[in-house]
């Protein structure tokens, strides 16, 4: 999530990855997947860097956590190669391409 600041100066939360463009004329306008409008005071470039940010933090978490965090049984984050991958669950670690459904 990232923190933007409407109008009137209160601040509120929003999922980046539901925001389906922006807009930067005279204010900043985040224009969600579902059609819903908000005005911001922050600038375009400053949404966009948030936005950046915000993502290069996920991706940092995936690399940076050790296995040690995870003794509670949760699962890692790992990244999966290949469009289409899942873990094998006939072996830890190793990782089996997915084949396409037919319909």
């Amino acid at each position: 999530m990232i923190v933007v600041t409407r109008l009137n100066d209160s601040q509120f939360a929003i999922n980046p990855d539901l925001i389906e463009r922006i807009h930067a004329s005279p204010d900043t306008t985040l224009v969600m997947v579902d059609g819903a409008k908000f005005i911001v005071t922050e600038g375009l470039d400053e949404v966009i860097e948030k936005i950046a940010r915000f993502r290069a933090h996920v991706i940092s978490l995936a690399y940076l956590t050790s296995d040690e965090d995870y003794s509670s049984g949760a699962r890692p984050l790992e990244i999966v190669s290949g469009p289409h991958a899942i873990e094998d669950p006939t072996g830890p670690g190793t990782v089996q391409p997915q084949r396409p459904r037919r319909l």
